[in-house]
């Protein structure tokens, strides 16, 4: 399954839609102002789904999930000096990154690979391409991204 991640244009908070292969909006994003990023997912039907929220004052950045209103785990980048990694404790899964953290792979436990997760060059806004290997993968896929994006933007 491929999903298309745009950032909305002139928007004051955080705020995103994501696409399906066939331009359907599957999720929105919303920012909402608070100290750190608090990023509000929403279906297609604008239904709350989950939450990705920034964790202040930690050593290294770390982001809480949140399904629905349920805390299901947290997203921390790892040290490192010449690529960013990540690590997802609520499902085993890793994030690695190429140097110019433009491409991005997520692998399970096992090091299988979840998604595939690249920046689109030349855009005006924020653009990823999310190929997401089990559909069910999707949300936590996105939520990840959603993460590495806040993370980044952090230290701009």
């Amino acid at each position: 399954m491929k999903l298309l991640f745009k950032q909305r244009l002139f928007s004051w908070f955080d705020s995103y839609d994501i696409y399906d292969e066939y331009e359907r909006v599957v999720f929105s994003v919303e920012g909402q102002l608070s100290w750190g990023h608090c990023l509000h997912i929403l279906d297609g039907k604008g239904a709350h789904v989950g939450t990705v929220k920034q964790k202040v004052l930690t050593f290294l950045p770390r982001f809480e999930l949140y399904f629905g209103e349920e805390y299901a785990g947290c997203i921390t980048k790892e040290f490192s000096f010449f690529h960013p990694n990540f690590t997802v404790d609520h499902n085993g899964w890793s994030v690695d990154g190429d140097f110019w953290e433009w491409d991005y792979r997520i692998l399970d436990g096992s090091g299988g690979l979840v998604a595939t997760v690249s920046k689109e060059l030349f855009r005006m806004t924020d653009t990823y391409v999310i190929d997401v290997v089990d559909p069910a993968d999707a949300l936590s896929a996105l939520m990840v991204v959603l993460a590495i994006d806040a993370e980044k933007d952090s230290r701009n």
